[in-house]
């Protein structure tokens, strides 16, 4: 055999050897990715439970125990860097925020992970089989994932229950930096009355809300006490707002129950665009002369996956998801 032609092979087991490595550096980058993405999502899903303030500390771990039920190349991984923060979901600025910010509309909580395989890092660096004949033995792998929890933008029908709360009145007794209900004097959130027209510093709480139908009769009301919203709504959409509502529609107002309630920027009647999604507690509803809905502002309310996780948080957040 020529030299030539042993070079040529020499060449060919070479590049072989390599390409088979290098799928195999792949294939650990693929898994170290996929502990990443669950262990961020696990981390954000704890962010908000609870019902209060992002609960940095408490996603962390959950973060790192979501990296520890992953393997990579047959490696149980033992490591991650864990951040934690807020998120533009707009981009701007891009990458993780610090927890100290004061969030705006857009700034979503945040997890970010790592895993590494790198010297002393959850095993060392993936080793390779053929490439150590021409010295190199091994390879770092490095994965980032960054999961969000937000305010949903878009609602599924039968979502919302049919009353509208303004604006005004979480601008009062809603604290947008910790992202949970302003409190009295013994630590309770503020009680609010919706439907008979109780101001507030000059600001109405709610409204009974028909949503894209222009209708106020009880029949149709008790409908969508029980149905909510026939199609999916967005933010952006506009709503009717309906005021004398008849009394013997509070009869059928469930209490004790947390609620999916649109906001909107005013509670008069006519059409108002929807500008977030709310959580409610309704704690009692009566007719007769109060004709009114009472209740209070809640966090940490669940509600199912929707597109559109955009809104401003007042207290309902979707599923996490990966921003990374």
């Amino acid at each position: 055999m020529s030299i030539a032609m042993l070079f040529s092979l020499s060449m060919a087991l070479m590049v072989g050897a390599l390409a088979i490595d290098i799928g195999h550096l792949f294939l650990a980058h693929a898994e170290l990715q996929t502990a990443a993405d669950a262990a961020a999502l696990t981390g954000a899903g704890s962010l908000l439970a609870g019902g209060s303030s992002p609960n940095w500390s408490s996603a962390q771990a959950a973060a790192l125990k979501g990296v520890s039920l992953n393997a990579s190349d047959g490696t149980t991984l033992t490591q991650g860097s864990i951040a934690s923060g807020y998120w533009n979901l707009t981009g701007s600025p891009a990458g993780l925020q610090a927890q100290s910010i004061t969030p705006g509309t857009y700034d979503a909580p945040a997890v970010q992970v790592t895993v590494s395989r790198a010297t002393g890092i959850n095993g060392g660096p993936v080793a390779f089989f053929f490439a150590g004949l021409f010295g190199i033995s091994s390879g770092p792998a490095s994965a980032t994932a960054a999961a969000v929890v937000a305010a949903p933008g878009t609602v599924a029908p039968n979502a919302l229950f049919p009353v509208a709360i303004g604006q005004c009145i979480y601008s009062q007794y809603w604290n947008a930096q910790s992202g949970t209900p302003t409190t009295d004097s013994t630590g309770m959130p503020y009680e609010v009355q919706i439907g008979n027209g109780q101001l507030y510093n000059g600001c109405e709480a709610g409204q009974w809300t028909s949503f894209q139908a222009n209708v106020n009769d009880v029949p149709t009301v008790r409908g969508l006490i029980t149905d909510g919203n026939s199609t999916s709504l967005s933010i952006g959409d506009s709503i009717w707002i309906q005021s004398g509502i008849k009394t013997t529609i509070y009869s059928y107002v469930p209490t004790n129950v947390d609620v999916l309630v649109p906001v909107v920027d005013q509670t008069t009647s006519a059409t108002h665009p929807i500008i977030a999604f709310a959580a409610f507690h309704i704690d009692s509803a009566s007719g007769g002369n109060d004709k009114a809905i009472v209740g209070h502002f809640i966090a940490g309310y669940k509600v199912a996956a929707m597109s559109g996780a955009v809104g401003p948080y007042y207290g309902a957040y979707v599923p996490p998801r990966l921003v990374e």
